[in-house]
């Protein structure tokens, strides 16, 4: 399994999500607050919870398990049991709204920030206090999921299938890039696997792209503005473009609709495959696929022909308590222990969510010996979710790019998009509060 977010429906979960609101409103409405533990009783946490999850791996290969044993040290009355959701995008939303949600959770990346006090319990303000960003799982001034970790993006490569290929220097343009691809088909090498039948990293070629390439991490956000944000001339139009051009050149793997995404792991690390486009943290799974870490190489996408690029610094799943656990203050507990005493950031690759930590990961440190400048994501606002939804849009699982991409006539799918667009930002004018 992947640390991805996962495929989704967002307007179907959504719209049940909407539904259930009030209900789960009211049912919470006559539920008593357990009192907070008393300063020095922490180590008498007791009982058992159960952690909703998207790494179905870890649950599988006993990761997970051996963090609840080293919490179960901590606090010898405490017991940490895992359901790892495969589609966990889709089936959190309707595990919420049935209020069947566990007591330790990933927060849904497309739950508007309005709605986060209805579903989940709000963390002490100690517990946040070095947290990188800020703007994410908070409303009102409250709290409510901590980062397992950051992220950026960019090319992980194969040293030894470069060497192979002939490439002797790290493409620093986008034709450069090419130059490289092309190099590697000569050589019998599939230069870049897209995934294109996985569906979700199809997201590093569209919006995850524009909210960096652009040095704007608000560029979706500031879409709800915009009656026709999709055009070929703008960023949309170059983003699209490269991916296009991988595959009508023939740069990707050749069975695009099949999910290959376990296998394309294992022809990275053996060096079927020259490169990836995609986040840090995929930079383990490929070691653990057979790979040698010094035979893994990282630097940032070049996506156009200028002499200096930007990247993303991007949260990673947020965690946290639901509203509807019986023992609260023992999730709490585990969300703290799990974020801040594991070794999970480090161990799967990621960044630390925590900015005062640095990561010695040779590969990161590859990545920044280019000098990207780091564009710090921000949260997606709740009027733009709320316009994806009405457009019946699924950014949240790249299902939108597999359309673009094979479109004849690109011009004519952003004309169609846009149409939408306008339509979905007609609607949320006229009624602004609607949904809510």
């Amino acid at each position: 399994m992947k640390s991805e977010k996962p495929r989704s429906s967002p307007l179907l979960a959504v719209a049940l999500l909407l539904l259930l609101t009030a209900g789960c409103e009211r049912a919470g409405a006559g539920v008593q607050k357990e009192p907070a533990a008393e300063p020095g009783q922490q180590a008498q946490l007791s009982g058992t919870i159960v952690m909703l999850t998207n790494r179905v791996d870890l649950v599988e290969n006993g990761t997970l398990e051996t963090y609840a044993e080293q919490f179960n040290q901590k606090y010898p009355g405490a017991h940490v049991e895992f359901e790892g959701l495969p589609n966990y995008a889709t089936d959190i939303l309707v595990r919420l709204s049935t209020r069947d949600a566990g007591d330790v959770l990933l927060l849904p990346v497309n739950l508007p920030a309005k709605e986060l006090g209805l579903f989940f319990e709000p963390l002490d303000e100690a517990m946040a206090r070095d947290e990188r960003f800020v703007t994410f799982s908070t409303y009102e001034g409250k709290r409510y999921g901590l980062s397992t970790g950051s992220t950026t993006s960019g090319i992980i490569y194969n040293k030894r299938a470069f060497e192979q290929a002939g490439i002797t220097e790290i493409p620093q343009t986008l034709d450069a890039f090419y130059a490289v691809c092309a190099k590697l088909k000569a050589a019998g090498i599939t230069p870049l696997y897209m995934n294109y039948g996985a569906v979700w990293p199809l997201r590093e070629f569209g919006h995850n792209l524009l909210n960096y390439m652009t040095g704007d991490p608000d560029y979706l956000n500031n879409m709800v503005n915009q009656d026709a944000p999709w055009q070929l001339g703008n960023e949309w139009g170059q983003s699209l473009e490269i991916a296009r051009t991988m595959i009508n050149q023939g740069y990707v793997e050749e069975q695009l609709f099949s999910n290959n995404w376990e296998i394309s792991k294992t022809k990275l690390a053996t060096g079927e495959a020259g490169m990836y486009l995609l986040g840090n943290w995929t930079i383990r799974q490929v070691l653990d696929a057979g790979a040698e870490s010094e035979d893994i190489g990282f630097f940032p996408f070049p996506y156009d022909n200028g002499a200096s690029h930007y990247a993303p610094l991007n949260p990673d799943w947020f965690m946290g308590v639901s509203k509807f656990s019986k023992n609260k203050e023992l999730a709490k507990a585990w969300v703290e222990f799990f974020v801040k005493e594991t070794d999970y950031t480090q161990e799967w690759g990621f960044l630390p969510a925590d900015g005062s930590q640095e990561l010695g990961m040779p590969q990161y440190q590859e990545f920044l010996s280019y000098q990207p400048t780091l564009v710090e994501a921000t949260v997606q606002s709740d009027a733009f979710i709320d316009m994806a939804n009405r457009a019946k849009l699924s950014f949240w699982s790249g299902d939108y790019m597999q359309e673009l991409i094979a479109a004849p006539d690109l011009q004519q799918s952003f004309d169609e998009l846009n149409a939408k667009w306008k339509e979905a930002r007609a609607g949320q004018v006229a009624s602004p509060a609607a949904g809510y």
